[in-house]
């Protein structure tokens, strides 16, 4: 109690210390923090970096405890770990180096917004999928939101235009070269198509759902991407998040859950409660008979 009066009283003397140079200098280091967790909650490395954390945790309270052996271990563990970090970020750290040698640093910074490309992306879509499941043609769409998707991009052929309903249907057609891929959406813009995804590992699913539906599936339990998907064999839409396949959606529900999960506070649905929305969403989604049975 005598430590922390005597810390409280000389704050002042230690406050008059602290010079301009000092506020820029924990600042800058504020700012960079802040944006590598940010950086890293955007990537597929949040994980990896709890591990971290813990390893961190461990090594304090071994050194606080005075655990010989357990120490010895975690630093030993920590002197190759440098190495495995290397390789585990290797994704990451190119991506990083990448875009500052482009002048294109700022990408990684700055907050995400809802453009008019988003919007006009849900709509073309919404278009082209009514097209689409009337003509029985199968489709895969993965809308990326914060998980970046560079690692599927390098599967598929670059992309840079606008989402358009003519675009898709064409894209999707069942005799071009790039139909049995799937079209990745950035910020509203298509950046690439006829990517490979990666599998649902989920043993649990339905027989019924073919490699389309899985791929899609798959990609939404590695990232936080939504996946709009037409069946082949029976022109049924669904959409996959988080693992979870919502299946038999009607055009005005594709559009609402698009929006719902793409663009929760803009439009006319931003100003309801976000309660409200999630159940306008769920009663649409039990009127379209979500429980039958469908192909890829």
């Amino acid at each position: 109690m005598e430590t922390i009066m005597q810390t409280l009283l000389l704050a002042p003397e230690y406050l008059r210390l602290i010079g301009f140079t000092d506020i820029l200098d924990m600042a800058i280091i504020a700012f960079g923090v802040y944006h590598l967790f940010r950086f890293v909650r955007r990537s597929r490395s949040g994980q990896v970096v709890k591990a971290i954390v813990f390893i961190v945790a461990a090594m304090a309270l071994a050194n606080l405890l005075h655990l010989r052996v357990i120490r010895a271990v975690l630093n030993n563990a920590v002197e190759l770990g440098v190495i495995a970090l290397i390789i585990l970020f290797q994704p990451e750290l190119r991506r990083f180096l990448e875009q500052m040698g482009s002048g294109k640093i700022k990408e990684l910074f700055v907050a995400e917004s809802y453009s008019n490309d988003l919007e006009s992306a849900i709509l073309e879509t919404v278009e082209a999928y009514t097209s689409l499941s009337k003509d029985k043609v199968g489709a895969l769409m993965v809308f990326e939101r914060r998980t970046l998707l560079d690692d599927v991009l390098k599967t598929g052929t670059a992309l840079e235009c606008q989402v358009s309903a003519e675009l898709l249907k064409n894209l999707f057609w069942n005799k071009a070269p790039l139909h049995d891929g799937a079209v990745i959406v950035r910020n509203g813009r298509i950046v690439g198509a006829g990517c490979m995804l990666p599998l649902s590992g989920n043993v649990n699913l339905s027989r019924d759902l073919g490699m389309r539906h899985r791929a899609g599936i798959g990609v939404s339990e590695n990232s936080d991407a939504v996946v709009a998907i037409v069946s082949e064999e029976t022109g049924s839409i669904s959409v996959a998040v988080n693992g979870m396949l919502k299946r038999h959606l009607s055009p005005e529900t594709l559009e609402r859950l698009l929006r719902l999960e793409l663009m929760p506070a803009a439009g006319e649905e931003g100003k309801s409660t976000a309660a409200a929305r999630i159940t306008s969403v769920l009663r649409s989604i039990k009127g379209d008979d979500s429980n039958g049975k469908e192909d890829s």
